[in-house]
């Protein structure tokens, strides 16, 4: 199965990963482990990126930071300076812009629960569900 059919989105807190989740194509089953693994390399390497790209606007979509064999690091920056990031193949500008606010409401809602402390590792089993169901509706 070729990488471009995994999409890979992470929400990075400010010293470590607070949620993970991979997509696939319909009809495709999950990815080789080297693949997995070159997908969490290239977005973690990103992150430098993402902090340069924080100082030059301010804009929360910072759009595509970084491209790396046929594969596209897109990422969102909210204003407490959590990182939402997606490794694609090349989606449409729009359709990513729309999940991205999409998860960004669900993380607001998910932040003012009395039971979620700030920068955590996201645990809830509906939060996964919820952002699985905005990325079949957005990026198919």
């Amino acid at each position: 199965m070729s990488s471009s059919q995994v999409l890979l989105f992470v929400i990075v807190g400010k010293n470590e990963p607070l949620y993970e989740a991979e997509f696939h194509k319909s009809g495709t089953t999950g990815s080789s482990d080297s693949v997995t693994r070159q997908n969490y390399f290239v977005l973690h390497s990103a992150l430098d990126l993402v902090e340069k790209a924080a100082w030059t606007t301010n804009q929360m979509y910072l759009k595509v930071i970084d491209k790396v064999n046929q594969q596209q690091v897109s990422t969102y920056l909210t204003a407490g300076n959590i990182k939402f990031m997606l490794l694609h193949g090349g989606r449409s500008e729009d359709s990513i812009k729309n999940f991205f606010n999409d998860v960004y409401e669900l993380y607001v809602k998910l932040s003012m629960n009395p039971f979620y402390k700030y920068d955590t590792p996201i645990t809830a089993k509906s939060f996964d569900t919820r952002v699985r169901a905005v990325a079949r509706r957005y990026l198919g």
